[in-house]
């Protein structure tokens, strides 16, 4: 008799039918390819929580400049080489104007992500 599947939370299903639906179009041949995989997952992951910190530390979000009340704002990207167990990714973190912008996930001057 086969095992069952613990019970999922909600938040795990969904993550579950995103990665079968990628996996659909984008098949997984061997372990170089789940490390790329991997990575550019990561990648994604780390770049949308450096986007929420800034949307967090200016006060609005990345197109609702009619919420802004600071006289700080989005000031394009910077480009990051983080070296991780899965290899070179590339990131780009977000900037801001005033340069006050200080990420908590990926600090500063962090190159290395275990």
């Amino acid at each position: 008799m086969a095992k069952r599947r613990r019970d999922e939370s909600p938040e795990r299903q969904a993550l579950r039918e995103m990665v079968n639906g990628y996996l659909k179009e984008n098949p997984v041949k061997n372990g170089t390819d789940v490390n790329a995989l991997m990575r550019e997952m990561m990648s994604v992951i780390l770049e949308g929580s450096l986007d929420g910190e800034m949307d967090e530390e200016l006060g609005y979000s990345k197109y609702d400049f009619r919420n802004k009340e600071t006289d700080n704002s989005r000031n394009g990207y910077n480009s990051k080489t983080l070296y991780t167990s899965y290899g070179d990714m590339e990131l780009d973190v977000s900037r801001d104007r005033d340069g006050e912008f200080e990420p908590k996930i990926i600090k500063k001057y962090q190159n290395t992500l275990t």
